[in-house]
C-alpha cells in the first residue's frame, strides 16, 4: 500500500530541534539502495533534488563512500534539518545542502547522477518539467536520473490504494496528483534524457532509470 505524505516528526530536544523525521525514509531506503548499487557509477557527484529531511541523504552517502552527496531543497525548514543529520552522521562525502527549487534556475555543477524520490506526485507538473530541464543540463553524458515513488502505467489496472492516494493529493491541491510513466517518459526524452528501465518496487511504488545522451 502506498502510504499518503505524512507530516514531519519534529527532533526531540534542543539539540535535535531542527532535524525532522520522515517515517517513509525507514520504509523505503533498504530497496531503494538495492537498485543503485547496480544503476550508479563507482565515482562522481550525486545530487539529490527535493531531499526533504535529509535522511535519505545521509544513507545514501554512508551506503556508497566512494561517492560524492549534495543534497538540496527549495524549503528553509528541511535545508535546516538535512543539517542537522548532516552534522549528526559526519561523513566526508556528505555535502552542505543548497537551495534548489526544481522550476528555478539550478545551481552551477556536473553531476554523475540525479536522484528525485517522491516529488513527482507531490508537486504541480511543472516542477517535472522543471526537473527534466534541470538534469538534462546538469547530468554528464551517461549519467543517472534516478525517480522513485507511485505512478500509473496505460494498460496496468492502478492499485485500489493508490487510487485513493491519487484522490488524496488532488484534494490537498488539485496541481498534485499520481503520474503517468508514459508522460514522464516523453517529458524526459524532450530534455535529451533516453528511458532506460522501469523496476517495480514495494508498496506499489516504481523506480524509473534515465540516462543523459
Amino acid at each position: 500500500m502506498t502510504n499518503e505524505p505524512e507530516p514531519w516528526e519534529p527532533g526531540s530536544g534542543a539539540r535535535d530541534a531542527d532535524k525532522r523525521h520522515a517515517p517513509a525514509t525507514l520504509r523505503n531506503r533498504d530497496a531503494i539502495v538495492a537498485v543503485l548499487r547496480d544503476a550508479l557509477p563507482t565515482c562522481g557527484l550525486v545530487l539529490e533534488v527535493a531531499s526533504g529531511s535529509g535522511e535519505h541523504a545521509v544513507h545514501f552517502a554512508g551506503a556508497f563512500p566512494t561517492l560524492g552527496w549534495q543534497p538540496s531543497d527549495p524549503d528553509p525548514a528541511a535545508l535546516a534539518s538535512i543539517a542537522a543529520w548532516r552534522a549528526e552522521a559526519g561523513l566526508p562525502n556528505l555535502r552542505q545542502p543548497v537551495r534548489l527549487d526544481a522550476v528555478g534556475d539550478w545551481p552551477a555543477m556536473e553531476a554523475a547522477a540525479i536522484l528525485c524520490i517522491n516529488m513527482v506526485h507531490i508537486s504541480p507538473w511543472e516542477a517535472t518539467l522543471g526537473l527534466m530541464k534541470g538534469a538534462g543540463g546538469t547530468l554528464s553524458s551517461g549519467g543517472l536520473l534516478y525517480l522513485y515513488g507511485p505512478y500509473t502505467k496505460d494498460g496496468v489496472e492502478t492499485a485500489p490504494s493508490n487510487l485513493a492516494f491519487d484522490a488524496s493529493l488532488k484534494g490537498r491541491d488539485p496541481r498534485w496528483g499520481l503520474r503517468a510513466v508514459d508522460e514522464v517518459i516523453v517529458a524526459a526524452k524532450a530534455q535529451g534524457l533516453a528511458f532506460e528501465k522501469l523496476i517495480e518496487m514495494p508498496a506499489n511504488n516504481i523506480s524509473l532509470l534515465f540516462r543523459r545522451v
